[in-house]
């Protein structure tokens, strides 16, 4: 794995140099945009807008459009910019992970400690995991301020990136009809809650569709016809809530008995 950051997390007086890896990474077909004329491949291009020539990447620079004119900005003018938060997660504060609303969660890191790290990485994970505490701080990526919670997992500190309070949307332009459920629904309901509810086991969910999708293109490759299933969705307006509860509650229980 190639590293995205590397810097030091600072504990108070004591500095942890470590290095920041990406924790997770898609799965999906990777497909080319084709002309559908005759299917050539789609390329994107830089362009200068005057010239209409293309410009390589080692002469693409960084502006900011302020009254009118360009202010260039080179990497190191954003490191700069501020220094003490380009190169160190500054620990502000500690909690308990359950205080922070699953909305701000944005992308998960490994934090992998630097040689001259290990103890005092250690020592972090340690108290972490003994306190059942996270860490919150903030540090600055490709030129943008980042808030981040920082909690032992296993042998080693994950990172979590935050979404500042003003990244998420107000919920005051949503139309929530001001509906109350009738109390016997709800005793059904958590009936079929309890019914459902198991450990939870994250290796059990399997993509079994981008699977599907790929004999699909194999078959079709091959000229052959591949049957779809025709799903139909019917939506009864005239049954009520509890009579769905309770045939949920027995579709339930009969594939219990089968199973």
């Amino acid at each position: 794995m190639k590293s995205l950051w590397t810097g030091s997390i600072g504990f108070g007086l004591v500095n942890i140099p470590v290095k920041m890896f990406s924790a997770t990474q898609e799965r999906a077909l990777d497909f080319d945009m084709l002309d559908k004329k005759d299917h050539a491949n789609i390329k994107f291009m830089r362009v200068n807008e005057k010239t209409g020539k293309e410009v390589k990447w080692e002469n693409i620079v960084k502006g900011y459009l302020l009254d009118s004119k360009y202010v260039i900005l080179t990497d190191e003018d954003f490191a700069k910019a501020s220094p003490e938060k380009t190169d160190i997660i500054e620990i502000s504060q500690f909690c308990m992970q359950e205080e922070i609303d699953s909305i701000y969660y944005d992308n998960a890191y490994f934090l992998q400690p630097q040689k001259s790290g290990t103890k005092s990485y250690a020592l972090l994970r340690d108290a972490l995991a003994k306190t059942k505490k996270v860490a919150i701080g903030s540090y600055v990526l490709r030129g943008k301020e980042n808030i981040c919670m920082i909690h032992a997992s296993d042998k080693i500190l994950m990172l979590y990136k935050l979404r500042f309070s003003e990244e998420v949307r107000s919920t005051a332009e949503l139309e929530i009809p001001d509906t109350k459920s009738k109390p016997a629904e709800v005793k059904m309901a958590e009936a079929l809650i309890d019914q459902l509810t198991e450990k939870f086991d994250i290796t059990a969910f399997k993509d079994t569709y981008t699977e599907k999708l790929m004999k699909f293109i194999k078959a079709k490759a091959k000229g052959k016809t591949v049957a779809v299933p025709h799903m139909k969705v019917v939506h009864s307006v005239s049954r009520d809530l509890m009579t769905q509860l309770k045939e949920s509650l027995n579709k339930k229980s009969a594939r219990k008995k089968a199973g």
